[in-house]
């Protein structure tokens, strides 16, 4: 099954509407009550990044199941490609983007800037290997983050400041899993959770 798909926006448009089509999925599903308060906790982490994304941004949400597995999608239109970025981030003493802190703040940042996949954290899986501003296609999934920082935490300080920050995230310990992957000017994000 695959819902509605809802137009959301960071200035808060619709993300009430996403939180109800979370509520009206689990009523359907008949999802017991524990279950429905894990979809309705990770779509509130999900328009929780929405709405903190800086800009006019806006993004399709729905939800799809299929045996038990619920796949939450929010997909946002790139508003920047990698050479305005890197323009940008130029302007900052670090050249990084002092915001992107946290599990939720580093997604939120694929989504906001358009993704410069040289300046991503530590482990990331480049799947075109060489990519331009015009043809990036990049993909990373929260499962293979962890267990990538988990082989790296006892020898590398950054390794265990981002296993501190993955610790401390609301979706970390509810979902299974949580994809990103940008394709050109769409970036999508895709929460992942088994619910039996």
């Amino acid at each position: 099954m695959k819902t509605d798909v809802i137009i959301v926006s960071s200035r808060g448009s619709q993300i009430g509407k996403a939180l109800e089509q979370a509520e009206k999925v689990a009523a359907y599903k008949g999802l017991s009550p524990r279950n429905a308060l894990h979809l309705r906790l990770l779509t509130e982490e999900m328009m929780g990044m929405v709405r903190s994304i800086t800009g006019e941004t806006e993004g399709q949400f729905w939800i799809e199941d299929q045996e038990d597995v619920y796949q939450l999608h929010l997909l946002v239109k790139t508003r920047m490609n990698l050479e305005k970025r890197d323009q940008l981030l130029a302007a900052s003493a670090s050249g990084k983007n002092e915001a992107a802190r946290g599990l939720m703040g580093r997604l939120r940042d694929f989504f906001d800037q358009g993704a410069d996949v040289s300046g991503l954290p530590l482990y990331h899986s480049n799947t075109m290997g060489e990519y331009t501003s015009s043809t990036l296609n990049w993909e990373w999934s929260m499962m293979e983050y962890q267990n990538a920082l988990r082989s790296r935490v006892s020898q590398d300080e950054s390794a265990r400041e981002m296993w501190d920050e993955l610790e401390k995230s609301v979706v970390t310990h509810v979902a299974d899993d949580v994809k990103v992957s940008i394709r050109g000017q769409q970036t999508e994000m895709i929460i992942v959770k088994k619910l039996a």
